[in-house]
């Protein structure tokens, strides 16, 4: 883990790492998030709610109709799901699920475990 933090840490190790991490997850026969989709989730879960197409359009820099289609693809995968806001009926809410947990959880293994490799 000392290579995570390490100042020392090169662009190569960095590309390593994430290398080994998706090749795992791959091979895992995992779903098969796109880029996108994988920060989409990681917003959801990372960071406390409420979480709203606008607000993680806002905060990534990208338009609504892009977080939707990422958000479309998560929500059939049961990575996330959608309520209505209990606030404003009219809006929608993100909500984290047990799966997608599960998934971000194993997916951290993957990392930890590649970070580990590099370190030795």
């Amino acid at each position: 883990m000392e290579a995570l933090l390490s100042p020392d840490l090169k662009s190569q190790d960095a590309l390593s790492l994430w290398f080994s991490a998706l090749s795992d997850s791959v091979r895992a026969q995992g779903p098969d998030l796109s880029a996108r989709q994988m920060a989409i989730l990681l917003a959801i879960y990372l960071d406390p709610p409420p979480h709203t197409v606008r607000g993680l359009a806002a905060q990534m820099e990208i338009s609504k109709p892009a977080v939707t289609r990422a958000l479309d693809s998560l929500s059939r995968q049961g990575y996330v799901r959608r309520a209505p806001d209990p606030d404003d009926g009219r809006s929608v809410v993100l909500q984290r699920t047990v799966k997608g947990s599960v998934y971000l959880s194993e997916f951290s293994d993957l990392v930890m475990n590649a970070a580990r490799v590099l370190d030795s």
